[in-house]
């Protein structure tokens, strides 16, 4: 068994389809109109064959509290993994994204938190 498609919600399908492309360089690989919605998915272009990364619209009632009291209480709703945290986050600065924390070492990790536009705090995490 392997994870294929996690998904994360979101605010605005085409604004989260925006930022989560040009900004964070994730490729398109699904876009099918689901009644007024679209089933979204991208994927790392390094594994464009691997796990889906779905962009849910949060309309249901409990998906918009959830995101909402997870991003008050500064809880990333995902992780993406990072060769060079550092090489990373300059370039996502460079980019317009807005980080809630900087680089910062826990344990054997450094992980940094930006804010998606689209109702996520998002971290990046480097090994």
């Amino acid at each position: 068994m392997k994870i294929v498609v996690t998904s994360i919600f979101v605010s605005d399908q085409d604004r989260a389809l925006q930022f989560y492309s040009e900004k964070l360089g994730f490729v398109k690989k699904e876009d099918v109109p689901v009644g007024e919605y679209r089933w979204i998915t991208l994927v790392s272009p390094d594994e464009q064959n691997g796990t889906e990364l779905l962009l849910e619209p949060n309309n249901h009632p409990a998906a918009k509290e959830y995101q909402t009291k997870i991003f008050a209480d500064g809880i990333p709703a995902a992780m993406f993994g990072v060769e060079d945290i550092h090489t990373e986050y300059k370039r996502l600065l460079e980019n317009g994204v807005k980080f809630t924390m900087e680089p910062t070492q826990m344990g054997h990790l450094t992980l940094a938190v930006f804010d998606d536009t689209c109702g996520n705090l998002i971290q990046i995490v480097q090994k």
